[in-house]
This record gives C-alpha cells, structure tokens and sequence, in this order.
C-alpha cells in the first residue's frame, strides 16, 4: 500500500493505492475508491539495420548519394610513424636528414601521465617530421615519415 499527497488547483488530494498489477489499479482518492485501467504502452518500431553483402574485392559505390571513401595507398618505400596513444610531444629526438634504425627512440609522447618512447618501426632516412614539440595528438596521428 502506497500513500500519495497531491494538491491540485489548490485542493488537496490523498492518493492510497490498494493493488497494482499490469493492467488494473485500485486505488482511493480522498476515501473514495476507484479501479484504474492502464492503457497498454504503445511500442515503437525498433529499427533495422541491414547489411548489404560485400564480395572479395570490396564494396562498390552504388551512386552519386553513397560515397565511396578509401584510405590512401601509401607510397612505396616510405613509412609514417603514427600516434599511438593520445597525448603531448615531449621531446623530439631526430631532424629532418637523419638515418635511423629499427627501434630508434625518434620522440618522447607523454600520454596519461607516463612517457611513451615513439620508436622507428624501419630502418631509413627521415622525409618529414609533421609535429613540433609541445604539440598534443590523437590517437594515429602521423609524428614522422620515414624513406
């Protein structure tokens, strides 16, 4: 049994309800008993996500109103080190001409407060290097290209 205290336009109105279940309440408004019929809730339409079936060499552009959008192809023989955390270029450990070898510290990237070494994956000479110290980066943003 609950108990409810409503004033409405002014008037005040003791609300106890007896018994509930899905479809019928009994309830008393001010001694006066009632039997209260829920209305079933109206459900919406869930919606339906369909997947069209993709073949071996990829989806297709089906018009001008679904684009298709590709990475691009990387050019041989150069390498980008990307981001691999969040964070703040600390330290930046090479220059533009440099040679470096595999697992080369290239910068430091403070991520969550802890410093992260950002390693040459590759051994080859430095092209470009997209970030400067003190810069914050996403997640895969490119740091250094590699030749």
């Amino acid at each position: 049994m609950k108990e409810f205290n409503y004033k409405i336009n002014g008037a005040p109105f003791r609300v106890v309800i007896n018994k509930s279940d899905n479809e019928l309440v009994e309830l008393e408004v001010n001694g006066t008993p009632y039997t209260v019929e829920i209305a079933p809730k109206a459900s919406k339409p869930k919606a339906v996500v369909q997947r069209q079936p993709t073949s071996a060499q990829g989806p297709t552009p089906q018009g001008a109103s679904t684009p298709l959008v590709t990475k691009p192809s990387a050019p041989a023989g150069k390498n980008t080190i990307q981001s691999p955390l969040p964070g703040v270029i600390l330290d930046i450990r090479c220059k533009v001409g440099d040679t470096v070898k595999k697992g080369q510290t290239l910068m430091i990237l403070e991520a969550m407060k802890m410093e992260n070494n950002i390693l040459a994956n590759g051994n080859g000479k430095i092209t470009e290097i997209l970030i400067q110290k003190g810069d914050s980066v996403l997640e895969g943003a490119d740091l250094v290209v590699i030749e």
